[in-house]
């Protein structure tokens, strides 16, 4: 009780709340992106799934992630895997979504967003430990607050996906963004980005070009195929 009459208790659950607000919108996109190709009865257990799944590895992963962000290489295959899930969302967008899909796809897409989220919540957990002042309650309760926060987010953009499809490619693009900031953030490369901080920016739009033409290309692979 000592706790919740705290200031710096609520202080701090503020800060995660507000920081999971601000770093909850990629998770959003790409919840939505692997949800949008499922059957309409399945896209919200894939959200539902993915969004409580993301949150508990988000937990998971504050006790190991300055540790693993400490091992060279380990950003640049976590880039390159984004990058990797980014064009197969785009590249499948076009793909028939009226024939019957398997249980198994389900899985597929949860598989996908517990990936494509381990990859991007490494550097993010990092900023809500810092907010949590190594408090486990007031971590584990603000992370447990964003769960509503990414499930609204991902069922509101499977919406406009459908609504407005430039959306897709705009997510894709995102995530090909993070993907190339990914890369160039790994330790191994941080004196060369040090000595030249344009490269940040420079990577990031590379990669969200190269999720948008791959995954183009692919779509027109398709549309030839059938």
């Amino acid at each position: 009780m000592e706790m919740l009459q705290s200031a710096d208790f609520w202080i701090g659950l503020v800060k995660i709340i507000w920081i999971n607000i601000i770093l909850s919108g990629d998770n959003a996109v790409v919840i939505a992106l692997a949800a949008r190709s499922l059957p309409p009865h399945q896209q919200q257990k894939a959200v539902l799934f993915g969004s409580g799944a993301a949150v508990v590895l988000r937990i998971v992963l504050t006790v190991v992630a300055a540790k693993l962000l400490a091992l060279p290489y380990l950003q640049i295959v976590g880039g390159l895997l984004l990058l990797y899930i980014g064009v197969q969302l785009f590249g499948d967008e076009d793909e028939d979504d009226g024939g019957a899909k398997e249980y198994g796809t389900l899985m597929a897409a949860v598989r996908t967003i517990l990936i494509a989220d381990l990859v991007m919540s490494l550097d993010n957990v990092i900023a809500v430990a810092a907010a949590a002042q190594g408090s486990m309650v007031l971590l584990i309760l603000g992370l447990a607050i964003s769960i509503p926060l990414v499930i609204f987010g991902s069922t509101l953009m499977i919406k406009l996906m459908e609504r407005f499809p430039i959306i897709v490619m705009v997510g894709a693009a995102l995530i090909g963004w993070v993907g190339g900031e990914t890369i160039v953030s790994d330790v191994s490369l941080r004196e060369v980005l040090a000595a030249k901080p344009w490269l940040h920016y420079a990577a990031a739009a590379a990669g969200a070009a190269f999720v948008v033409a791959l995954g183009r290309m692919f779509q027109k692979r398709a549309h030839a195929a059938h």
